[in-house]
């Protein structure tokens, strides 16, 4: 069992917090049951390492039974070296240790997708997270991540997927123009999310075709260099008070609304 939270093997778990140390290993962090689980069930090859407290272990044996038939092996821990790994205050007990598995775009696009969402400068971690579970919940093949988005492996956005990550590929440090191209190239119109853009309900019909979605900054929303390479740009109308929707939000919106589009033309 670990018992010391200054341990090297701890610390090393810990710095997986920080994006340098997950750029030079290649390694994200985990935390609680339901990473846990769900990487078991969907991409075990992943997985490196498995942490628990054995509390932990005897109200999860769903995933001890899971982590066995993976030939993974639990390392028993108590809460202190647990709590020094997590970047949680509350990490449940369990922590876990996966490799980095980004998709290409040349995989993304060989697919042949109906329905993608690509992410130009998205900053805010469970702004993204969210994107991603809203993504795979609507049945979007893929999420390509420009350049500028923040890294899906930190931690907030893997918690914030809660378990998407290992359901969509998720195509990272993307060109947006390259991807633009890839996806004309594949049959898919681009559309962009734009509050500058024309009615969605004008366009709705539109969105039974194969469609990429462009999502851009919380702040600022598209750039001009980025509009330019759209096909279209729409923004959802407002009925209410409110100033704006949140992007997490107003992307779900869009990915369901082509989601459902796009199974009635079926």
């Amino acid at each position: 069992m670990l018992e010391n939270p200054r341990s090297p093997r701890v610390r090393a778990v810990a710095k997986l917090t920080k994006r340098s140390a997950r750029q030079e290993t290649g390694l994200f962090l985990l935390e609680g049951p339901q990473a846990a689980r769900e990487a078991l069930e969907y991409r075990p090859d992943t997985l490196v390492d498995l942490y628990a407290t054995p509390a932990a272990m005897e109200r999860h044996q769903d995933i001890r039974d899971a982590a066995r038939s993976a030939g993974i092996e639990v390392e028993f821990t108590t809460e202190a070296v647990l709590d020094a790994m997590a970047d949680t205050v509350t990490p449940q007990g369990i922590v876990a240790v996966a490799r980095q598995s980004p998709a290409s775009l040349d995989e993304v696009f060989a697919a042949s997708p109906r329905l993608i969402a690509i992410c130009e400068e998205v900053r805010d971690p469970g702004n993204l997270g969210t994107i991603i579970r809203a993504a795979d919940a609507a049945g979007a093949e893929a999420v390509v991540l420009t350049g500028r988005t923040v890294d899906p492996y930190n931690p907030k956005v893997v918690r914030a997927t809660t378990g998407s990550l290992f359901h969509v590929p998720v195509a990272v440090g993307a060109e947006l123009g390259a991807t633009v191209e890839r996806a004309r190239e594949a049959g898919l119109r681009v559309i962009a999310a734009d509050v500058g853009g024309e009615d969605f309900l004008a366009r709705r019909g539109l969105l039974a075709e194969p469609t990429a979605w462009l999502f851009g900054n919380e702040a600022r929303g598209l750039e001009a260099d980025a509009l330019v390479h759209v096909d279209l740009a729409l923004r959802l109308p407002i009925y209410g008070r409110a100033e704006s929707l949140n992007l997490a939000t107003a992307a779900s919106v869009c990915l369901y609304e082509t989601a459902f589009a796009q199974r009635a033309a079926d």
